[in-house]
């Protein structure tokens, strides 16, 4: 008789499921094919009414005052920062526990990221740390709503404005996210929200810009596409041709009615999504409770989290194995 079965896999035992468990895996039905069906069949596919729709839909959802569709978070972040002037010889604070890209964009606009340890119990900026971090050059920070936990906005937004510096919010993990029944990516100067297929809603390809400042969103919404005064929408919608002008050096960055579509689609969606994210939350919440090998993140006060990834700490003084052989397994 087998003595697999008591086994690990890793040792040459049976594995747990016999296919591979993906990552993640949009939910779309009816809905989405629906919208892009109509878009498709209207002959416009580019900028024009459904991205109109789009970002008024996401902005009444968040309670923001402004929303503009970008092709991507990297790009709202971009944005952000180009629109707020920050540039060469600045430095901006942000998180080391975070996508490539929330670094990135810094360097990109010829700043200088600098990173503040995180708090071990959310793993988002440890507000605690901020001040000093802080040097005579720097112009902003970028908080990153890590896993979808909120970082202690309320905190934060004390000292950037006591020291007069910008905040852009990564909000890529957290639409759904609150503090104190206030969403994330209102708090701060931009808010930065990612589509991504592996994001709590997607649009395939995509993301948005918002802002209750309407100078700044004057300004995104010209840096999106080409730096013109009009998108296509504006020059030759319904209403006929209308003069545009260049007004800077900008980006192509815009989101078009195709990614829009399935974002009108997702978006009356959002609340069940997280509900259903919620429940598979507490299920392994309830699992790993009794496993001391196994840490958590904490859920503080006055916070809803968007429960994008859940996060698990090892204990790995409790463990015969490393993290990287669980891994493999």
């Amino acid at each position: 008789m087998s003595t697999d079965a008591g086994r690990l896999a890793i040792e040459g035992g049976p594995p747990v499921r016999p296919s591979f468990l993906p990552f993640h895996r949009p939910s779309m039905g009816p809905e989405e094919e629906a919208e892009v069906v109509d878009t498709l069949r209207s002959g416009w596919l580019t900028t024009g009414p459904k991205t109109q729709r789009f970002e008024q839909e996401f902005a009444r959802y968040l309670g923001a005052r402004r929303a503009l569709g970008v092709t991507s978070c990297t790009a709202a972040m971009h944005l952000g920062l180009v629109a707020l002037g920050i540039g060469p010889g600045d430095e901006v604070i942000t998180s080391p526990i975070t996508f490539p890209a929330t670094a990135n964009v810094i360097v990109h606009v010829g700043a200088t990221p600098v990173f503040t340890d995180v708090e071990p119990h959310t793993l988002n900026l440890d507000v605690k740390q901020l001040e000093a971090r802080l040097t005579p050059r720097t112009r902003a920070i970028m908080p990153v709503h890590f896993a979808g936990h909120p970082c202690r906005m309320d905190a934060l937004m004390e000292i950037a404005r006591h020291h007069r510096l910008a905040v852009v919010e990564d909000c890529a993990h957290a639409i759904e996210s609150m503090l104190h029944g206030r969403h994330m990516g209102t708090w701060g100067d931009v808010g930065a929200f990612s589509f991504y297929p592996t994001k709590n809603m997607t649009t395939a390809e995509g993301g948005m810009v918002v802002t209750a400042n309407a100078e700044l969103a004057e300004r995104i919404g010209v840096l999106r596409l080409h730096g013109i005064s009009r998108d296509a929408w504006k020059r030759y919608g319904h209403q006929g041709y209308r003069h545009w002008e260049t007004l800077s050096a900008g980006f192509k960055y815009n989101m078009y009615d195709l990614q829009a579509a399935l974002g009108l689609a997702q978006l009356p969606k959002l609340e069940r999504f997280w509900a259903r994210r919620h429940a598979i939350v507490e299920a392994y919440d309830a699992a790993f409770g009794s496993m001391p090998e196994i840490g958590r993140l904490a859920v503080q006060d006055s916070v809803r989290p968007a429960y994008h990834l859940y996060v698990i700490v090892l204990r790995t003084e409790e463990l015969s194995r490393s993290r990287d052989e669980i891994l493999d397994a």
